[in-house]
């Protein structure tokens, strides 16, 4: 098996606890996979305008799974988006509403959107994952193409409001973590294997091909779907369980590390 294919989360796995990571390091690096046909994907939760930002001089040489798999870009070109219809966007906000002191992001094709009325504190919290980010007076007076929701709450409280939404949604959105506080609600199959599947059938590779690396329960699925799976040591028990593979923290250079024995062609690479 070659690799053809590198796929990284960012938070908590690309990026340390400071948002930030080696760039001298990944640039050499990245360098190095361009003279080997290998393909570089970030695959994250967040938006794609807010992705785009950390890489700034080869954003249109790589590609993104954004919003969870919601949103696919190849080489700085829109390849697919997820779409509600407008009665089930209608339903999950008026289900995300119920509950007054919930707050949420509604995610667009054209922006990421939040209630006027919502603390400064989430506003702040949300706007480092959301560039585009728009204060609205009405969720449902919403004229864009939504396709994921995001919410922030203590750790304590995610367990009983993801068995809420599992129920009450079923059918229309699926609660996943993201590590952080994060619960991420996106459209069932749209995750980030989906997203990573349709970029391996544009390049005609499988996802044997592919080496794949995170932390939280958004990368489950693309962590089973490759032998070269790579779980963070800071990453939680059920996705270490998940990855054949265990890498550096991610204050370490955890993916940076991945991706020199790549490069090197060191275990399990050799």
């Amino acid at each position: 098996m070659t690799v053809k294919v590198i796929v990284t989360d960012m938070d908590g796995t690309f990026l340390d606890d400071a948002k930030q990571y080696d760039r001298d390091r990944f640039l050499t690096q990245f360098a190095e996979l361009k003279a080997r046909d290998i393909e570089f994907v970030v695959a994250s939760g967040n938006q794609y305008y807010q992705l785009i930002s950390f890489f700034p001089e080869i954003k249109n040489e790589i590609s993104f799974v954004a919003e969870n798999g919601a949103l696919v870009y190849e080489h700085g070109q829109q390849l697919f988006h997820g779409e509600l219809t407008r009665h089930e966007a209608q339903v999950v906000i008026g289900e995300l509403l119920k509950d007054k002191g919930l707050n949420f992001v509604a995610c667009g094709l054209q922006s990421a959107y939040i209630s006027e009325n919502a603390p400064q504190a989430f506003v702040d919290l949300m706007a480092k994952h959301y560039h585009r980010l728009a204060r609205i007076d009405d969720y449902h007076k919403i004229d864009d193409t939504l396709f994921k929701f995001s919410l922030n709450l203590p750790d304590s409280d995610i367990p009983q409001l993801i068995d809420r939404l599992h129920v009450s949604l079923d059918g229309i959105m699926k609660p996943v973590t993201s590590g952080f506080g994060f619960v991420d609600l996106i459209i069932p199959g749209l995750h980030k294997a989906n997203g990573i599947t349709r970029l391996l059938k544009r390049w005609k590779l499988s996802p044997q091909n592919c080496v794949t690396i995170g932390d939280s329960g958004n990368d489950a699925e693309m962590l089973r779907m490759t032998p070269w799976s790579f779980a963070m040591e800071n990453a939680g028990d059920a996705i270490k369980q998940i990855a054949r593979h265990r890498t550096d923290d991610n204050n370490h250079q955890g993916a940076l590390n991945v991706i020199q024995a790549v490069l090197d062609q060191t275990p399990p690479f050799c």
